[in-house]
């Protein structure tokens, strides 16, 4: 379970936020104000290493519900190639993410500090894919905070591994109550799109965000 954590002393208020995706500057990345940020509808994203961090709310947001995932016939094969581990790898996981000969690479070294720490109080998560000969293919990681998945990167070495982790995750997530949770994906792409991840207006997704938050979460998965 997550450890408790003590109230940011940054606010996260939508109700001053401008009709831009970018909606603030600044704060730090102390696991309370990401949790505040994500339970308030942001996450942070740098625009370079020099710049106070910048917090994003989509005005357009791409979400995955889990009854909507689309599995090819080519991706059905390869998920039985590779072996699903929750939080085996993290630090793996999440330099795999930020490797900077990725194309778009945004993840720098606050962002891997902060995430290993909201990892260490058990509040963020790496769903990895293994090869049959133990080495890592692939993963995703992100925030799990009641019903809701914030996924904030994903990585492959081998053919579909992040998909087939993708995969992994929203079986981890079914059972009876699986239809009230949701992965947020940030921003719909086209390469999201074919897995059936759609769009949310940010008013949508902010009206549903206290329900999932404060719901249930899934069957401890984690550690």
């Amino acid at each position: 379970m997550p450890q408790p954590l003590l109230p940011s002393r940054w606010e996260f208020n939508p109700d001053r936020w401008p009709d831009d995706d970018c909606v603030a500057v600044g704060a730090d990345l102390a696991p309370s104000t990401l949790i505040a940020a994500y339970s308030a509808g942001a996450f942070p994203m740098p625009v370079d290493d020099v710049a106070p961090m910048v917090w994003w709310s989509p005005q357009r947001r791409g979400v995955l519900r889990l009854d909507d995932l689309r599995v090819s016939r080519s991706l059905r094969r390869s998920v039985g190639h590779y072996e699903i581990r929750i939080d085996t790898a993290f630090d793996a996981v999440i330099e795999g993410c930020a490797d900077p000969r990725r194309q778009g690479a945004w993840i720098n070294h606050a962002i891997l500090d902060a995430y290993r720490e909201l990892y260490e109080v058990g509040w963020a998560h790496s769903i990895e894919t293994w090869t049959s000969g133990g080495e890592l293919a692939g993963g995703l990681y992100g925030v799990a905070i009641g019903g809701l998945f914030a996924g904030e990167s994903m990585f492959y070495r081998q053919r579909d591994a992040s998909k087939v982790a993708l995969v992994g995750l929203v079986e981890l997530l079914r059972d009876e109550d699986a239809g009230r949770r949701l992965i947020d994906v940030q921003w719909r792409t086209p390469h999201l799109a074919t897995l059936g991840v759609t769009e949310m207006s940010r008013d949508d997704y902010l009206s549903r965000l206290p329900a999932l938050v404060n719901d249930v979460p899934p069957p401890e998965p984690w550690r």
